[in-house]
């Protein structure tokens, strides 16, 4: 039980999620304590403001019916810590940190600042080892790694939620030795989001061995600020001091940023480009460098963030900043959804900046440097001449064009295309890979060593396609 340093009953003003308190001396920022109205009932406030007289401080929690007169704040002189333990591996809580299941928290082994300690960039190790999500236009093309902070870019309507949960209940790390949890969050998700997560974590088993921390809509907006640093706070104990491999998926960080610019637009900050803080960046950048390996250190934070862009605009602050800081990003395509192919990915837009060097013989397999790069050229070649076949006619195309039509068909169809409950293995998303492949003629795959494609090419699909 924390005891008050000081207490204050000047409070000028409640404005929103926050409270602004006056003749204020020695408040930290980021110190916590709580603040009591007239009804008696504490809620738990955190400084994000300090001046020489002045401090503001958010509410976690509602503020509704709490006024400014014959209110009380109490600083604990403390920043705000979270008790961490082992056993929170299959529970679910919400934005504060508090059970979401209806049962007691586990005894605490440890006490962590929600704001992390970041690594030492001399401390870092760098990420060269994969993780297996069973999802082939991952694994076999944007390979995701170990340590990696690889955020997926969707859209309104588009399946992230979908692909979200499947990624957290087939994710895993090759080798049986290797300790590996997830930790789910939901930032400022509808409720029908929440309870689909909920069961779909329930009814797999996924749920085992992932921590949820899901924050409501509903929820205040402080919350929505709050709760990737409190799972990120859980993912940095079980990696750094109990060894586990940890994947964060974080879903959606569109929501977090509009909670900052709430926030922002509360303390009446000189909004920037949108409306969104000048220090939009930088906060973004508190939650994605929280990825990575170090050295002697077994464990790893593997991030794996979802948003959504505002009207697909991949230009927009948001997406434009997280690319800034992040090692790539998956792009979820509208038009491939309306085509029936889930998980609906833009091949093309898509980018894995650390997938070339978690790849390859010892890692996954021979050839899966050659399979991705030759996948990726054939494709983009094949999109040029499916757009020169609707002003020509496919008709008045070579052989080798058409073949190039037919290849992109069924790169969509049996590569891209894959079952919600389907899970595959690096070997047997590179099979498939050489099956499409081996539509085309052997001498097209330029971009594979030739040693590579006289071992794996599927000569005898290529003799039966008919055209």
């Amino acid at each position: 039980m924390l005891t008050p340093v000081v207490s204050y009953t000047t409070v000028r003003e409640v404005k929103g999620p926050l409270i602004v308190i006056e003749k204020t001396r020695g408040v930290a920022y980021g110190e916590i304590g709580e603040v009591i109205g007239p009804d008696g009932e504490p809620r738990r406030v955190q400084v994000i403001e300090v001046g020489t007289d002045y401090a503001v401080a958010q509410v976690l929690g509602g503020t509704l019916g709490l006024p400014a007169k014959g209110s009380t704040v109490r600083f604990y002189g403390k920043t705000l810590k979270m008790p961490v333990s082992e056993q929170l591996i299959g529970r679910i809580l919400d934005g504060k940190g508090q059970p979401r299941d209806h049962m007691p928290l586990p005894p605490p082994e440890d006490f962590r600042d929600v704001n992390g300690e970041p690594l030492n960039p001399y401390a870092r190790e760098y990420p060269e080892e994969p993780i297996e999500t069973g999802i082939s236009a991952i694994d076999g093309l944007y390979t995701l790694v170990r340590g990696q902070k690889l955020p997926i870019f969707s859209g309104t309507g588009l399946p992230h939620n979908m692909l979200a949960a499947q990624v957290v209940r087939q994710s895993t790390v090759r080798g049986s030795e290797e300790e590996f949890a997830v930790v789910f969050v939901g930032v400022g998700i509808k409720t029908e989001e929440a309870l689909f997560f909920m069961d779909e974590f329930r009814k797999t088993g996924a749920l085992r061995r992932a921590v949820a921390v899901l924050n409501l809509a509903s929820d205040p907006v402080a919350e929505r600020i709050l709760a990737p640093r409190l799972g990120l706070t859980i993912a940095e104990y079980l990696a750094w001091q109990l060894g586990y491999h940890v994947l964060v998926v974080i879903t959606d960080m569109t929501n977090y940023c509009e909670g900052l610019r709430e926030l922002s637009s509360g303390r009446g900050e000189l909004p920037g480009r949108r409306g969104y803080p000048g220090y939009m960046y930088t906060d973004l950048a508190t939650i994605y460098e929280r990825a990575g390996k170090a050295h002697g250190r077994k464990g790893s934070v593997t991030q794996f963030p979802i948003l959504t862009m505002p009207h697909d605009d991949i230009t927009h602050p948001i997406p434009d900043l997280t690319g800034y800081i992040t090692e790539g990003q998956l792009v979820l395509s509208r038009a491939m959804w309306g085509k029936g192919i889930y998980p609906p990915f833009d091949v093309i837009m898509s980018l894995s900046r650390l997938a070339k060097d978690a790849i390859g013989e010892g890692k996954t397999r021979e050839d899966h440097k050659d399979v991705a790069n030759t996948l990726i050229s054939a494709y983009s070649k094949a999109l040029e001449l499916r757009s020169l076949a609707t002003l020509v006619g496919e008709r008045n195309l070579g052989w080798r064009e058409r073949r190039y039509l037919r290849f992109a068909d069924a790169f969509e169809q049996r590569f891209i295309k894959q079952g919600y409950y389907e899970r595959r293995s690096f070997e047997e998303t590179l099979d498939i890979g050489w099956d499409v492949l081996s539509i085309l003629p052997e001498d097209e795959l330029t971009n594979a060593r030739p040693q590579i494609t006289q071992k794996f090419y599927r000569k005898h699909i290529f003799e039966s396609v008919k055209l």
